[in-house]
């Protein structure tokens, strides 16, 4: 599977972005599809996740209420609709597939990872 992330750039606190990942190579719609972030000098950190059949969405307690995990399997795309951004959310976004399909807050757990895509919110 090789994943495009994208939909990053500089907003102010309180706006929103929608990133996206793209899957190309496997049908997304199988997989258990995660984000992450890692900002700097930080570990990389869970953000959300959704499993294969969508019936499980969990959220990290920082983001949960702000930020929504979605796809579509027609796009074989992912989704990370984020809303109230804070400072703290600036990081670098990564979107990931679990081959397993269960979805995991581990990052251990996923096989495939998309180039990240910045996220930048200034105060």
């Amino acid at each position: 599977v090789q994943l495009q992330a994208s939909g990053g750039g500089l907003v102010q606190a309180g706006g929103s972005l929608r990133l996206s990942c793209v899957a190309s190579g496997r049908t997304l719609s199988r997989y258990a599809l995660g984000w992450f972030r890692q900002a700097p000098g930080k570990e990389r950190e869970f953000v959300a996740t959704i499993n294969w059949s969508d019936s499980r969405i969990y959220y990290a307690d920082s983001v949960k209420g702000r930020f929504t995990i979605s796809r579509d399997n027609a796009k074989n795309t992912g989704y990370l609709q984020m809303y109230t951004l804070k400072p703290e959310d600036t990081a670098v976004y990564y979107c990931a597939v679990d081959l397993l399909g269960l979805g995991s807050k581990q990052y251990t757990f996923y096989n495939y990872w998309g180039q990240g895509t910045k996220v930048t919110v200034s105060s």
